[in-house]
This record gives C-alpha cells, sequence and structure tokens, in this order.
C-alpha cells in the first residue's frame, strides 16, 4: 500500500487537563486492500496484536525531521501499514500520552482510530510506541514504554 493514501491526524494533545490522545488514520485507497492486512482469519487484529513504532528517516537534530510510523502485525512482525510522520507531531503525541498515563489508571494510553471513507474500520488502544533513529536504534526517552515492561 502506498504512503500517500494515508493521513494522520492527532487529537488530545493540547489542554490544561490530560486526555487521552487520538492519531486517526484515514485510508483513501482500495478498502479491501487494508482490510485483508488488518484480517487473521476471519476477526480483525486485537490491540495486543498490533505493534506501533516510529522511525525517523533524518537526523534527530535536522531542521524539520520526519519519519515513518508503522503498525505490524505482532506475531509475523508484517507491516500492516506505514505513513509518512512529522517528527515534532509524534514527539508531541508521546508526552501527552505519557502524561495521561500517568494521571489515569487507563490501561491505553493513547487511541489509534483507522477510518476509510466508509468509516471507522478498527480502534486500538495502546500503552508502547517504539521510536527509533535514522540507523535503526532505539530512542528510549523519545519512545512510550510503560513501566514494568523490559525491551
Amino acid at each position: 500500500m502506498r504512503r500517500d493514501y494515508f493521513t494522520l491526524t492527532v487529537d488530545g494533545v493540547e489542554g490544561d487537563e490530560a486526555e487521552q490522545p487520538v492519531v486517526t488514520i484515514t485510508y483513501e485507497g482500495p478498502t479491501e486492500q487494508l482490510e485483508s492486512r488488518l484480517r487473521k482469519g476471519s476477526s480483525l487484529l486485537t490491540d495486543e496484536e498490533i505493534d506501533v513504532a516510529y522511525r525517523l528517516q533524518d537526523a534527530l537534530e535536522a531542521d524539520d525531521p520526519s519519519g515513518v510510523v508503522a503498525l505490524a502485525d505482532r506475531v509475523t512482525g508484517e507491516y500492516v501499514l506505514e505513513l509518512n510522520a512529522d517528527a515534532e507531531a509524534v514527539f508531541e503525541f508521546v508526552d501527552a500520552a505519557r502524561e495521561f498515563g500517568d494521571t489515569s489508571d487507563s490501561e491505553g494510553r493513547y487511541r489509534i482510530v483507522l477510518e476509510t471513507d466508509d468509516g471507522n474500520l478498527v480502534t486500538y488502544d495502546k500503552s508502547t510506541l517504539l521510536v527509533y533513529d535514522a540507523d535503526g536504534q532505539l530512542l528510549r526517552s523519545k519512545s512510550l514504554i510503560p513501566s514494568g515492561v523490559e525491551l
């Protein structure tokens, strides 16, 4: 699937009170293709079966670094989807999710909503988002890793 079929919007990163941030990924390509990647047998992949990561394409010190958000099948490692995203927006999102997790007893620190022209396809509540630099090294300080999780 082409990355330019996807649009990413972020809500819940501004404001005085911590709220669960939401990433909405809108897909504007052939719906059957996305649905088939999200399926395991006859059912959609669940929260526990999806991993979320962001890898920078530029150096962190670049003027306007960007990167790629990826959702992958946790069992097979296959990418479900990838889309381009601005690093500043992702880091603001991670900070908001971290703050929400610190003030809430909710399992999920953030929510991902995948939608198509037909409406919402699937929603995932997640607590982990791993961030990697352009060389593939994990950036722990930029990542969202719940306490008690060992990598």
